[in-house]
């Protein structure tokens, strides 16, 4: 009996988990357009609160309003006038305390992760930690620079090393560019090798292109 209760996890917890986040997402856009909502009856007249109200009770038009916000920004900033304005409120927000510091981190953080022309998180790598001799996967992160860079010189990148079962905590690490191994798995391959604790190996695929650094 144990054996076909634990079967009939393992079948339901993925689909159970995937329908769980879904949810939490959709109720976040919905509660984002809803408190839009709640900000244009403030200002709007009598008459069109009503109909205003009546979009509150539509079922997966926050998300579709979500969608269409961003793409409307999107298309808004591809051009001078926008990337002007948005030069202009970057430069409002460096300017307020605290708001600037926390500002300034996350954008730092997601133009480097969601640029197209960036490298972050597009390799993965075998490294030692947290000792020789004890191998884990990482990801390439870029490479050093500033002050850091001037200490640790042109041979070194920068890796993320996450934890398991839970990737989105974990080390970050600057090592030598030759301790490094480059893996021919993909970045989601990787990923899913990671949270699974190595249960759920990527499949065979081109040999290494390096081979471990030699440790005397």
């Amino acid at each position: 009996m144990r054996k076909h209760l634990i079967t009939g996890l393992l079948v339901w917890m993925p689909l159970a988990i995937t329908v769980w986040v879904l949810v939490q997402v959709l109720g976040l856009m919905d509660g984002l357009f809803s408190w839009l909502l709640t900000l244009s009856q403030a200002v709007l007249p009598d008459r069109a609160r009503a109909g205003i109200e009546l979009l509150r009770h539509v079922p997966g038009l926050g998300v579709v309003a979500v969608l269409l916000v961003l793409w409307l920004t999107g298309l808004f900033v591809a051009n001078i006038f926008g990337q002007w304005l948005i030069h202009q409120w970057d430069r409002l927000l460096h300017k307020i305390p605290i708001v600037k510091s926390i500002y300034s981190s996350v954008k730092q953080v997601s133009d480097t992760l969601f640029s197209s022309n960036g490298n972050a998180f597009r390799e993965a790598v075998l490294v030692e930690y947290p000792r020789s001799g004890a191998w884990t996967i990482a990801f390439i992160t870029g490479v050093p620079s500033g002050e850091v860079a001037a200490h640790l010189g042109a041979s070194h990148v920068s890796v993320y090393v996450p934890t398991t079962p839970n990737p989105t905590s974990g080390f970050f690490l600057m090592v030598p560019r030759t301790d490094v191994v480059p893996l021919a798995m993909s970045v989601d391959e990787a990923l899913k090798h990671i949270i699974s604790m190595g249960v759920v190996a990527p499949p065979p695929s081109a040999p290494p292109r390096v081979t471990a650094p030699a440790r005397n």
